[in-house]
């Protein structure tokens, strides 16, 4: 929303006190715009379903990000480096920003897409996740748009059954594999981890076979990557 300020002379009759008046009050006025600058903007950033839309349980997030070659990544590079893309509360907003995406198969060079809980950034160290890990699958090149789609609808569908334990899911992008993972809140809670193990392996339709690694938060700070010291598993 933009703001028009009239321009306020001073007036040369007008004695000392006045002007100090009028400035008090021009400040007033500024600190109130500023206010309500502040609550139009938190106004704008709270996400709804639409009249007759079909609201989701929770509101979600996507991001994206790209990593450059031979550069090390620190927390706070990474965290400069990845971009917000857009909120949505319902099915059809999802729909209306997956519609306009690129699928993870056209995506080049070193990408990743996030689909994360709103409020929660994706990365290790985010206070929502950092006592949680995250289930790695790494797969051979052509499987990550339908991987990544499946996955994401089963996360949006609450098809996990863990309640407000899964974070978000990523999609990495890579010139020889991509790679999609799905992060949680508790490392410890080995219950949760086998569930969302059990409910990975359905929605992707994998092979009895496809080894899932999963890898704690604290360890990838550690090797300064999420998916170092994985094996390929499909």
């Amino acid at each position: 929303m933009n703001y028009k300020f009239d321009a306020l002379k001073d007036d040369d009759s007008r004695d000392h006190n006045q002007k100090e008046e009028n400035s008090t009050q021009k400040d007033g006025e500024k600190e109130k715009t500023e206010q309500d600058k502040s609550q139009s903007s938190s106004k704008r950033k709270a996400v709804v379903p639409g009249l007759a839309e079909h609201p989701l349980q929770y509101n979600y997030t996507f991001w994206y990000s790209r990593r450059t070659l031979g550069c090390p990544t620190s927390s706070q590079s990474y965290e400069q480096n990845i971009k917000q893309i857009g909120t949505f509360a319902s099915v059809e907003q999802f729909w209306r920003f997956y519609s306009h995406m690129v699928r993870p198969r056209d995506l080049t060079g070193h990408s990743d897409f996030h689909l994360f809980t709103e409020g929660i950034k994706p990365m290790g160290e985010d206070d929502a996740s950092k006592n949680g890990g995250k289930w790695i699958i790494r797969l051979r090149k052509g499987l990550a748009s339908r991987c990544w789609e499946n996955l994401i609808l089963a996360m949006l569908g609450e098809q996990f059954m863990v309640g407000e334990e899964i974070c978000g899911a990523v999609v990495s992008v890579h010139f020889q594999e991509d790679i999609i993972s799905i992060w949680n809140k508790t490392a410890s809670d080995q219950a949760t981890t086998a569930r969302i193990w059990d409910t990975l392996r359905r929605v992707l339709n994998l092979p009895p076979n496809t080894i899932m690694e999963y890898k704690t938060h604290t360890d990838s700070i550690k090797d300064n990557s999420s998916f170092r010291n994985t094996k390929i598993t499909l």
